[in-house]
């Protein structure tokens, strides 16, 4: 049974950083897409920033400039670093692996960021 284990969230004031961790356990990690996800109380669950089995990113125009997405697959492991946190930025933040636009595993139960302005 896949696993994902998110960690590394907290409480930041605005324009601090935070890097984010999920290890992912139960499954063959280096050959799926990783994303990261987050939901904010009331709204939808949405991607933020995804990246490809040969290390290929996008990401979500709310983080273009300030969250790096990157994996270690020695480690089963995927990171988001994201600086320059803003308020809209609070929310749990979630990872999965990705084919399309279809969600691979169940979610795990995902890590909270809240900025404070």
């Amino acid at each position: 049974q896949v696993q994902l284990v998110e960690s590394g969230g907290g409480l930041v004031q605005a324009g601090g950083s935070l890097r984010l961790s999920c290890v992912v356990s139960g499954s063959i990690f280096s050959i799926y897409a990783m994303g990261w996800y987050r939901q904010a109380p009331g709204k939808q669950r949405e991607l933020v920033a995804g990246i490809t089995n040969r290390g290929n990113t996008n990401y979500a125009d709310s983080g273009k400039g300030r969250f790096t997405i990157s994996r270690d697959n020695a480690k089963n492991t995927v990171y988001l670093q994201m600086n320059s946190l803003k308020p809209e930025d609070t929310a749990v933040y979630y990872c999965n692996a990705y084919l399309g636009t279809t969600i691979l595993h169940n979610w795990g139960q995902g890590t909270q960021v809240t900025v404070s302005s």
